[in-house]
């Protein structure tokens, strides 16, 4: 079993930034994947930003490249989202989820465990 914590949410004012934390307790943390994924009102949950276990194989959606960074530090147990340059459009519930294995995935379906998620409001 893995638990996973975010935190770091909130209001921003369009431009801003923020930076989402999760972090992870239980069975060790580096042998899984991490994912960011969001969810609107009345819209379905979709994948923001994905690392590897090992830390070396990002992905970003195309709505947030050049924006959003995802990464890691197993020492911590700690995965971040760094949101630069928010837009109204960003705003939702953030949660991180974590899945077994070395590969990457971009889908809901590819991860076992899941936070509670953190409020993102981008005001503008």
């Amino acid at each position: 079993q893995v638990q996973l914590v975010e935190s770091g949410g909130g209001l921003v004012q369009a431009g801003g930034s923020l930076r989402l934390s999760c972090t992870a307790s239980g069975r060790t943390f580096n042998s899984y994947r991490v994912g960011w994924f969001r969810q609107a009102p009345g819209k379905e949950r979709e994948f923001v930003a994905a690392i590897t276990w090992s830390g070396t194989i990002r992905s970003h959606a195309d709505f947030v490249k050049g924006r959003f960074t995802i990464s890691r530090d197993n020492a911590k147990n700690t995965v971040y989202l760094q949101m630069n340059s928010l837009k109204p459009e960003d705003t939702a519930v953030y949660y991180c989820a974590a899945g077994a294995g070395p590969l990457l995935s971009t889908v809901v379906a590819g991860y076992d465990y899941w936070g509670q998620g953190t409020q993102v409001t981008v005001s503008s």
